[in-house]
Parts: structure tokens; sequence; C-alpha cells
């Protein structure tokens, strides 16, 4: 995690209230929820770069940052208050927001476009401008760059003067926080790096807060000291040597790609794999681990230790297990918080089941909404999967009847006689994960010697 007290850019971050912040922030749509109990800190002077592939909520998580949604759950702080206690006009006075594009319906100019950056500063509906907010909107022209521009149509820009534009227009409000989403999409090259060269000189220059949701992750190592990784919730939050992990990013973004500092240049960069032969280990993952709850954590460590290639899952958003899987899973199989398991998760986790060569059943907590693991758990052993069901120490006299699996069944026993068949099925029941993992070792190195048939 990032250091609350840290200088970043030669500003001075640390603060006791942060400037921007979500607590514990729960929001979806259709009573389905995207984000749950979200937590982050924006602290005033920073640059923050927010990432993660389409669909993961960063746009979602700007909107309920900048007030234009309203969490379910948590709240979203500006200055140590509750967003909502602010009002309207005051929010538009701090935050300002920059989207991915605005097609106007109206043949607006430039000007016309940049001034309404003031509507938040005009104390009714037909006001008019005064000498201060004429003096804002030639000021943001210019410091964006965009003056020469004024009698310019909007809608007959380029992209990136329409993006100048924008900025300049979120410039007008004299914000002290800029939010940004996807500032250099469908830009060329040339075009995104004015924007964010325009973006770290109004962090530098004007001190304004920035949070930008971005694709790019080369251009977020260069141009953001901190960058947030995340998937419908921070997976990590610190600087871009420890975000832009390969094992991480290829577990939230299901690529393989390179991490590493060319020669010439300062910055991170983030380039495709280098094709190599690859001996030994297999490419794909041999271990399937049904866990939850925390009760993966040491099993899935010492897989990882052992760089025993593994997929978790299905596993919850908001579970313990599910967060340390993303850092040390091969693949990670996602349901929705709170929710049972759908029959589209369901069929990734049978599809993983038939090309894996074991099965790690952890001692997860069976509740209603997990029998169906259970299931396909025991669908796959009688297909002749090799089954290891690890559980917890029990007293003599418990092995057989698995009565030391009930105190965590909520299912009127309808998770334990699964685990009863389980067994009936061939699977090994082992007490310690020690034991669990010299199985696995064993059917890696089966899986090596047949590969190599």
């Amino acid at each position: 995690m990032v250091a609350e007290t840290e200088t970043r850019q030669g500003l001075d971050v640390a603060s006791s209230v942060p400037l921007l912040q979500a607590r514990d922030v729960t929001f979806g749509y259709n009573r389905q929820e995207l984000l749950h109990e979200v937590s982050l800190a924006i602290q005033t002077g920073e640059m923050v770069g927010l990432l993660g592939p389409n669909g993961s909520g960063k746009t979602t998580l700007l909107r309920l940052l900048s007030g234009i949604f309203q969490p379910w759950k948590g709240q979203i702080l500006l200055e140590g208050r509750e967003l909502r206690q602010w009002g309207r006009r005051d929010v538009a006075q701090r935050i300002a927001v920059v989207p991915q594009e605005l097609h106007m319906p109206f043949a607006f100019t430039v000007k016309h476009m940049v001034e309404m950056g003031r509507t938040p500063f005009i104390r009714s509906f037909f006001g008019s401008q005064g000498s201060r907010d004429r003096e804002a909107v030639q000021e943001a022209m210019a410091i964006a760059g965009v003056a020469d521009l004024a009698e310019r149509i909007f809608n007959e820009l380029s992209g990136g003067e329409r993006q100048r534009v924008l900025v300049a227009m979120a410039l007008a409000q004299e914000p002290s926080v800029l939010l940004l989403d996807e500032p250099t999409a469908h830009l060329d090259i040339k075009y995104q790096i004015e924007t964010l060269e325009l973006v770290r000189r109004l962090n530098r220059e004007h001190k304004v807060t920035v949070l930008a949701a971005l694709h790019d992750l080369n251009l977020a190592a260069r141009y953001f000291p901190r960058l947030i990784l995340f998937q419908r919730g921070i997976v990590a939050d610190s600087n871009p040597a420890e975000v832009l992990d390969p094992a991480l990013l290829r577990r939230v973004y299901g690529v393989d790609v390179q991490v590493g500092i060319m020669r010439g240049s300062a910055h991170l960069s983030v380039l495709p794999p280098v094709l190599e032969e690859k001996r030994g280990l297999p490419e794909r993952p041999v271990v399937h681990v049904i866990a939850g709850g925390g009760s993966g954590e040491v099993m899935m460590r010492a897989l990882a230790d052992a760089h025993i290639p593994f997929v978790a899952g299905a596993l919850n958003i908001g579970d313990s297990d599910h967060t340390l899987a993303l850092h040390l899973a091969t693949e990670v199989i996602t349901e929705q918080p709170y929710a049972p398991i759908s029959s589209a998760v369901l069929d990734q986790v049978r599809a993983s089941l038939r090309s894996v060569a074991l099965l790690i059943l952890c001692p997860v907590p069976i509740g209603a909404g997990n029998l169906a693991l259970l299931r396909e758990a025991l669908f796959a052993a009688q297909r002749g999967l090799s089954v290891i069901m690890l559980e917890e120490q029990v007293s003599e006299g418990q092995e057989e009847s698995l009565e030391a699996i009930l105190p965590r069944d909520y299912t009127e026993g309808k998770g334990t006689r699964l685990l009863m068949l389980l067994r009936q099925a061939g699977a090994t029941v082992v007490t310690s994960v020690s034991e669990a993992l010299e199985c696995a070792k064993k059917q890696l190195a089966d899986e090596t010697f047949l590969s190599l048939q």
C-alpha cells in the first residue's frame, strides 16, 4: 500500500485528511453488485493512475467519486466531509470530470464549450458571466493550449484538439481534483503524449490533484507515480514497479507480458512476452483449488512457493481467498460478491476440472451458494480426476463418518453427503498442507514425464 506521508513530484502529499476518499463503497446495477466495499484515499497533490480491463468498474468508480452516482453502501468523502453534504454546486466547484468523449448536438464553439465550465459559479439560470468568469475561461484555454481555437466549432476539431478542449472546460471550474476517464482513448500517440503532458503540468504547476482511468500501461508507468490496479475492487495500490508485476498483470488481464526498463529509458515498460522454449514445468495449470473464506490461504501459498501452476475458484469478489488468488494463481474464476455460482461461471469451473490433473478441495464453509462446486468436484472424481480433500485434524472415530465437517456445513447436511460421496469416488483425505503439496508435486512430475513422451 502507498504510505500516506510521501513526496511525489516535489509535492508534499502528507495530510491527516485525504482530499478525496471512498470508504467501504458498494455499488452495482440492476441489483447486481459491481463494486464491493471499495476503500481508497487520494491525498492533495497526488497524480494517480487507475488501471484495469474493460468492465472492471473504473468508470463507475470515477462516477461515484464525482457524485454522479450514490453508493449503495459506504461513503464518498471530500475534504473529510461526505459528498452529499456539500451540495451539487459546491462539489462541481471542487471536482471536475473529463469524459472519454463528448458529442455536442449543436455547433458550439470552443469558447462556448469552455464557458460551460463556469456553470457552477453562476448563481441563477439567466445569470451572466462576470469578469472573474471571463478571466477563468481565458486562463483555462491558455493553459490547455486551445486559445487559438476559440472560434472553431468543437465538433469539427480533431480528437486530440477536442480532448484539450474538454480539459480546458474542466479547468474553467477551477477544481482541486481532476478525474479523467480514459483521456488518451482513440488518440494517436502524438495526442496521447500531449494530453498526458498537459495533465502532468496541471499537477505540477497548478497543484491539481489527478485521478485518471487508463488502458495504456506504458503511459501509466511513465506519467503516474502511483497506480491502482482495479478489478471490481482494488487488487494493488502502489508505485509502478510493484503494481506492474507480470504475474499480477497476467491474472488481471489474462495475458503474459514482460516488464522491465528498456535501454536508454528511466521508466518501466510493458511488452509482449519473449517466446522461449519452456522445459520442465507444464505451461497450463495442473491443479485446481476450491477454497473460500480463508480456507485456501496456506494451500495457495504453498503451491505458489513450489512453483506449481494452479487455478482457483469459483471465488466471490471480496472473499479473502479471492484477493490472495489474484496474486498467486495462474487463473482465477470469479463470481460476484455474495452471489451463488452462476451457470456461466460453473461452465468455467467444469472446463478447468477437465484440463487439470488434480483437484484440491480446501475445508471451505459449505453454504447453499457453493453446493454446485461440490457437485462438480464429485462429477470430476467419478470421471477419474484425482481429488485431494484437505480437512482439519479430526479426532478418533470422526474420520470415517465425516462428523468433523458438520460444524462448517450450513446446508442441513447436503454438503456433508456430497463430501462422503467424494470419498467413495476415490478422493484422498489429508489433514495437512504438506501432505496435499506432496500429492501435487507427484502429479506435476507425472504430467511433466507424460508431456516429454
